[in-house]
């Protein structure tokens, strides 16, 4: 199962913050942000603070996507 933040970049679009924005308001290393951009899996630490700052809930900011070899 792999993990798609998808959800969280079209959230910062209508919350009108860049990517560098959330980064400083939640205390998001950058390495941890490029891992975020590449929907590699963060610690759930991280993503409570995403949600903090967002006012969200953790399904408001990803999605779990099935393998695609699973799916065969």
């Amino acid at each position: 199962m792999a993990v798609s933040y998808n959800k969280l970049w079209k959230l910062l679009i209508d919350k009108k913050m860049k990517k560098a924005d959330l980064r400083r308001a939640a205390k998001i290393a950058p390495n941890t942000m490029t891992k975020l951009s590449r929907d590699e899996e963060v610690s759930v630490a991280v993503l409570e603070r995403i949600c903090g700052v967002l006012d969200a809930n953790i399904g408001d900011i990803m999605d779990f996507v099935p393998d695609e070899e699973a799916s065969n």
